[in-house]
């Protein structure tokens, strides 16, 4: 069992990410997804994680709202998620500790996973209401502003099935965003989008982070977007950062043979 008496409680107000994965391992089985991994996510920073398949980039998002780890701690808003508190040290966290900790995280899917039978107002008032006990009247107020705010006011009463597909990405980003969540996770969110649309949805997130002061980290394979919207891209492989840095720094002057490759790769099947 690992001894957890090097990881601090809580994080300290003058050393405190939004987000912290310290010495983050996770294994199915035999196989190590991420080894090791140390990454910090400052408030209001838009991340960007790529690499080739198998490189554990959407891994590094599963652990934040789905997984549990085998090794290391991360925190979210200088409190441990994965662990908590017991008798002044840190233990495994239980079922009920893990849902109360990522209450201030959001994610959205690269499939958009709206409830088909409801409208996209009602997918955005679900969680709210059944999750954080709100008022359906205010429930319905926050989502009207989010839906608002992502273009998509005049749709509210639709079902996704008479929706585009970049329509419903943004009812999906509002649905995430109407349980004010302090970390928004987003996986592929443009890769299953017509390239014409994937301009809007970028613009939506644009907005979003400088209108809700967001963190986000993203996994795409869309170097363009990552490149567009980003405020540091990390690459990944076989389950660590690889190289990190400003888009134009990483993109246009990779140090890393590995990087190097990879762009190299993406931008011949471009």
């Amino acid at each position: 069992m690992e001894d957890l008496s090097q990881y601090p409680l809580e994080l300290p107000e003058s050393d405190k990410p939004m987000v912290r994965f310290q010495n983050v391992t996770k294994r199915y089985g035999a196989l190590t997804v991420l080894d090791d991994l140390n990454l910090d996510i400052a408030e209001g920073e838009m991340v960007s994680i790529i690499g080739p398949s198998g490189s554990g980039k959407t891994t590094v998002l599963r652990m934040l709202m789905l997984e549990r780890i085998q090794g290391g701690v991360i925190y979210v808003d200088g409190k441990p998620l994965t662990h908590m508190q017991q008798r002044g040290r840190l233990v495994q966290a239980s079922e009920k500790y893990l849902r109360q900790a990522r209450e201030p995280v959001g994610m959205c899917f690269q499939h958009f996973n709206l409830f088909p039978h409801m409208t996209a107002l009602q997918n955005c008032m679900e969680g709210p209401v059944q999750v954080l006990g709100m008022s359906k009247k205010n429930a319905r107020e926050r989502s009207e502003e989010l839906l608002e705010l992502v273009g998509l006011i005049d749709k509210k009463d639709q079902h996704p099935s008479r929706l585009s597909g970049g329509q419903q990405q943004r009812v999906a980003i509002a649905r995430a965003l109407a349980m004010r969540p302090k970390v928004l996770l987003l996986d592929e969110v443009t890769s299953a989008l017509d390239p014409e649309v994937i301009g809007e949805v970028t613009e939506v997130i644009k907005g979003l982070v400088s209108a809700h002061n967001l963190t986000i980290m993203m996994v795409t394979h869309q170097m363009g977007f990552a490149r567009e919207i980003s405020d540091r891209v990390c690459f990944f492989f076989g389950g660590k950062i690889e190289e990190q840095g400003a888009p134009a720094d990483l993109f246009d002057n990779p140090q890393r043979e590995r990087t190097q490759q990879f762009l190299s790769a993406v931008k011949s099947a471009d």
